[in-house]
């Protein structure tokens, strides 16, 4: 049973926008910092932004900072991340990360759970 499961990537232009959800299952959301990662073709998984267990602190990648936004609906056991004004170097597979616990990590094998990933394409 997939614990974690992303959705919204899709083809879009260069300049336009997106909003990628995750839905988790409520056993892994309600006491799990989340995260996403993204992983362009050829290059290694890189940390796009993360968020804590209340939401209230968020941390983010050197690459996304000050463009991406994380949130997180904890009614909905859900986090998104909102991208606007997309570039062609942030085309990569998103994948949505859970670690249990407090503190959000920058490396990916501190997050226990992963999402199979959506594919964000960005081009004209």
């Amino acid at each position: 049973q997939a614990q974690l499961v992303e959705s919204g990537g899709r083809l879009e232009q260069p300049g336009g926008s997106l909003r990628l959800s995750c839905a988790a299952s409520e056993r892994v959301f309600s006491s799990s910092t989340m995260a996403w990662f993204r992983q362009a073709p050829g290059k290694e998984r890189e940390f796009v932004g993360g968020i804590s267990i209340s939401g209230l602190r968020r941390l983010y990648g050197d690459s996304t900072k000050d463009r991406f936004t994380i949130s997180r609906d904890n009614a909905r056991n859900t986090i998104y991340l909102q991208m606007p004004d997309l570039k062609v170097e942030d085309t990569a597979v998103y994948y949505c990360a859970a670690r249990k616990g407090v503190g959000i990590s920058r490396i990916e094998g501190e997050y226990e759970y992963w999402g199979q990933g959506t594919q964000v394409t960005v081009s004209s």
